[in-house]
């Protein structure tokens, strides 16, 4: 019995030669369709897969390989004796190496292609071939990777191919299908709007290894999830050294609080410190929010991760390189900007799009073995009602949006107070509300709070927050109301001459 290789594959790159060689070492080709064309036109000796099956190609080629001729001929056992008698009665021929990728459903969908063509790229009968051949791999060779391809010939020629290898090609086969079905899944789920079904099938695709986790003792890595179109991490790197894991993750931070002032016509740049802005600054353009930036915290910025949400021209550039940082992140770079920055030599410098994505909007926590998964916290204010006597200016108003969509992105419990378009002081991470207001005022007491505003993201519990506030002339609060208490603080407002408003939503962040 002659030793058969089918071969149906989507990417036709190198599929040619690797043919030519199967043959050389003395194996037949059955192949399908466009690829058998190919090979045909090559000079390659090739069977149609008709041949085999004694049944035409039909429904468009939905049905070509489904057929017991192909599958009994991979799935069969060839040490068990039975099996062995059941083909050869059935004159069915082995195949001992299946060689197939599929159909570009995940082209389909990023191309935006309309419905009954992204249907029209649901492989059928390719992953059932890949998973009889996976299924046998003790026996059957099964190929998905054109990278794959002068690996395996090398050690077929060598008789090499060990069961360890067979095994590797079957993991990475099962897991092309299971990618491949989950993507299916998604786009079905998409079409129903089911975005919490009953099987939440997310596939994810190794985009680079990481150096090592948050500490040097732990392994990382860095996916991206097969299903996203676009990312806000979606980056160009012009300079520096490769990104770890703790700057991936300070750097979504900045870019996701970046996010919350895409609308805004004035520039605005954010310093981040292990996931906490450390300072925020909005300005007329990027040297101006960049010193508001810097200025808010000039000490926690050291090491950590400037974004700003336009072009760095040579001004910024002089102004940034004076300070040692991890990352800076920018629509873009003046040519001039580029020089400054890339004097340093470990400077990670990043050029990113646009700050606009349309993903499901899903947050995860994994926690052993389990995940809790939750809406993204896409929301800022339900409403701005004043409570008090005393009544916000209109500057007071903005100072208060803009100390929101800080404080939003602070762990819990956070304080952020904030002037005139840039914070003064932050109190984020701390087990009670009134510590981390003291926090963020002790930490810059040389700072002039009068006619500033406090963004708190989570309710008072008592008044003590404003009575403190109140110690340090500031003129405005915002928060979400909601508390037992609520009428204690807006008593001691009216009592200190203070406006607050209430905006009906919490921004608990854990």
């Amino acid at each position: 019995m002659s030793k058969r290789a089918l071969i149906s594959v989507t990417n036709k790159e190198g599929i040619v030669d690797f043919a030519k060689e199967l043959i050389n070492i003395g194996y037949e080709i059955i192949s399908t369709g466009n690829t058998y064309r190919i090979l045909k036109e090559s000079g390659v000796n090739v069977l149609r897969v008709d041949e085999v099956t004694n049944f035409p190609e039909i429904l468009d080629g939905r049905v070509k390989t489904l057929n017991p001729y192909i599958h009994g001929g991979i799935l069969f056992k060839r040490d068990k004796e039975e099996h062995i008698k059941t083909i050869s009665e059935h004159n069915i021929n082995s195949i001992d190496i299946v060689v197939v990728n599929l159909y570009d459903f995940e082209g389909a969908l990023k191309e935006n292609r309309d419905h009954e063509e992204i249907i029209e790229n649901i492989d059928i009968g390719g992953p059932t071939l890949i998973r009889a051949a996976s299924k046998n791999y003790k026996d059957v060779v099964v190929v998905v990777d054109p990278s794959d391809y002068n690996k395996i010939i090398e050690k077929l020629k060598n008789n090499s191919l060990s069961n360890q290898d067979r095994l590797d090609l079957a993991f990475k086969a099962f897991s092309v299908t299971a990618r491949y079905d989950s993507l299916i899944s998604n786009y079905f789920a998409y079409l129903l709007g089911e975005k919490y079904p009953k099987y939440l099938n997310l596939t994810f695709e190794k985009e680079s290894e990481l150096r090592y986790g948050e500490n040097p003792h732990q392994h990382a890595c860095f996916y991206k999830e097969s299903f996203v179109k676009k990312s806000i991490l979606d980056f160009d790197k012009l300079n520096g050294k490769e990104l770890s894991f703790n700057n991936i993750n300070d750097l979504f931070a900045c870019l996701d609080m970046l996010k919350e002032f895409k609308h805004e016509h004035k520039v605005v740049s954010v310093a981040v410190k292990h996931t906490n802005p450390c300072g925020v600054g909005m300005g007329e353009n990027a040297y101006e929010a960049f010193k508001k930036c810097y200025e808010a915290d000039a000490v926690s910025i050291f090491g950590g991760i400037v974004g700003i949400n336009s072009t760095v021209d040579e001004q910024t550039a002089n102004f940034l390189s004076k300070i040692f940082l991890e990352i800076v992140v920018a629509y873009d770079y003046t040519v001039k900007a580029l020089e400054i920055l890339k004097q340093k030599k470990n400077l990670r410098i990043l050029k990113i799009s646009n700050l606009d994505t349309s993903n499901r909007g899903y947050d995860f926590k994994y926690l052993d073995g389990k995940i809790l998964v939750q809406d993204e916290n896409d929301k800022l204010y339900d409403k701005l009602e004043v409570v008090t006597k005393v009544k916000p200016s209109e500057n007071e108003i903005e100072d208060m949006k803009f100390g929101l969509k800080v404080v939003k992105h602070m762990k819990s419990n956070g304080i952020a107070i904030v002037k005139n378009g840039r914070t003064l002081a932050l109190g984020p991470g701390q087990t009670s509300r009134i510590w981390a207001l003291k926090n963020a005022l002790y930490n810059n007491r040389e700072k002039d709070f009068k006619g500033a505003i406090l963004a708190s993201d989570a309710f008072f519990p008592f008044d003590d927050c404003v009575r403190l506030a109140a110690e340090y002339g500031i003129k405005a609060i915002v928060q979400p109301g909601g508390s037992i208490r609520d009428e204690d603080s807006i008593k001691a407002c009216d009592e200190l001459g203070i406006a607050m408003a209430f905006t009906g939503i919490r921004h608990f962040k854990h």
